[in-house]
């Protein structure tokens, strides 16, 4: 049985003063001026729900079939184009299912695991707060006897080459809340025996991820396409597929984990019948991102437009004293959920909870000032930023924003550097 008596350990901060107290949000000092360029033309940087694509208003939403029943032939017909065009823009392999799923990514990956795992054992791969929660799932909840958990600190990868790939294996292929993601699949062999789960939710329409290489792949419509929450989508191999029809787990399923039913694949899924009752304002949503994505040139101009976010933070961050990335390499950084730590001396010198009021401070004062939203690190990960750099997010308003941010940080010293 897996230890889980710790999420990923948080890097220890350097003791300072225990007395400092919880001063407001700072306020602008005299002595730092606010920066002179232009604020970002859309200051929303959430890491879910992420930005509308470029030119977004509600107009593109009018043919919405609202007040119509989804299982009527033309909502089914919408549903079907979801996935269609997702399947043709992400190159899913010939032979893999893709169905919409209840409940967003999480639910997509908590139905793979518990309709397929318990036929072998499982490595889950544990390096930020979601990759944690599938491990706790796996172990506390499913109570496989035969589980590990290969855990990593935030800013790193588990160890790859403790994988047993005779297992299933679990693992979240970008870390929304570490801004670490795996490079490439190298390290899964192509004759593995096990299952590998991906949960890739942060990953999908912003990285170039390895079919060939994946068995079940799950994500949601509110990141890099800045579609709704509300549903998920489940991508399973023809290996995945032969597991559900061949493997029975020995717990009941709930309704809205069921893919199959007589011991047949419960094929309406993956043609657009969905489970539960979907938004047809967000299917129209998700419709609308994916036809933009299309329409820029598909999958490569969305990763190009990801990977050049990345590259203008990475172009201010060195020989900024200010922050540094979370990801300690510089491979395995996010181009998605970019996460900033904090390294002036004044902020590495509080303990821990004041760090993160300071951090939060940092956040709330770039609110504050209209030039993002939304950009304070996840609850669970270390004190600093984190800033969404998918598809949908424009170059030149993280570059108007990186000046906001030393200002911001400046600002806040003030109030809390002793």
């Amino acid at each position: 049985m897996a230890d889980l008596s710790a999420p990923p350990a948080r890097p220890g901060a350097t003791p300072g003063n225990p007395k400092l107290g919880n001063p407001k949000p700072g306020n602008p000092k005299p002595g730092n001026p606010k920066p002179g360029n232009p604020k970002p033309g859309n200051p929303n940087f959430s890491s879910g729900p992420c930005a509308k694509r470029p030119g977004f208003t509600l107009a593109a939403l009018q043919g919405a079939l609202l007040g119509r029943s989804h299982r009527a032939k033309e909502p089914k017909a919408r549903l079907a184009e979801v996935i269609s065009l997702s399947t043709e823009i992400l190159g899913v392999p010939e032979g893999w299912r893709v169905g919409i799923v209840p409940a967003s990514d999480t639910g997509a990956i908590e139905m793979a695991l518990w309709s397929m795992l318990g036929a072998r054992p499982v490595d889950v791969l544990a390096h930020e707060s979601f990759s944690q929660a599938w491990a706790t799932d796996v172990v506390k909840q499913l109570k496989l006897a035969d589980a590990r958990v290969l855990n990593a600190e935030y800013g790193a990868l588990p160890d790859v080459s403790a994988i047993d790939f005779s297992h299933d294996v679990v693992l979240a292929w970008n870390g929304t809340t570490s801004g670490v993601r795996f490079p490439n699949g190298d390290f899964i062999p192509a004759d593995r025996q096990g299952l590998v789960f991906a949960d890739a939710t942060s990953a999908v329409f912003a990285m170039d991820l390895p079919w060939d290489k994946l068995d079940v792949v799950t994500w949601s419509w509110q990141k890099v396409l800045g579609g709704e929450a509300g549903q998920g989508m489940l991508a399973l191999s023809p290996r995945a597929v032969e597991r559900l029809l061949s493997y029975k787990p020995a717990w009941p399923l709930p309704k809205i984990f069921r893919l199959t039913s007589g011991g047949k694949l419960i094929e309406g899924i993956f043609v657009g019948e969905t489970i539960n009752t979907p938004s047809m304002l967000c299917v129209e949503d998700a419709l609308d991102g994916l036809r933009w994505a299309k329409s820029i040139g598909g999958l490569p101009a969305l990763i190009a437009r990801s990977e050049g976010n990345l590259a203008a933070i990475a172009s201010w961050v060195e020989g900024n004293p200010r922050v540094e990335f979370l990801a300690r390499e510089k491979a395995t950084r996010s181009c998605t959920s970019i996460c900033l730590a904090i390294t002036c001396p004044w902020f590495s010198a509080l303990d821990a909870e004041t760090q993160q009021k300071a951090a939060k401070s940092v956040a709330s004062l770039l609110e504050k000032q209209g030039v993002a939203f939304d950009t304070a690190a996840y609850r669970d990960a270390p004190s600093g930023l984190r800033i969404w750099g998918g598809a949908t997010v424009e170059r030149s308003d993280i570059e108007a924003l990186l000046p906001w941010i030393d200002y911001a940080i400046d600002t806040v010293a003030a109030d809390f550097a002793k």
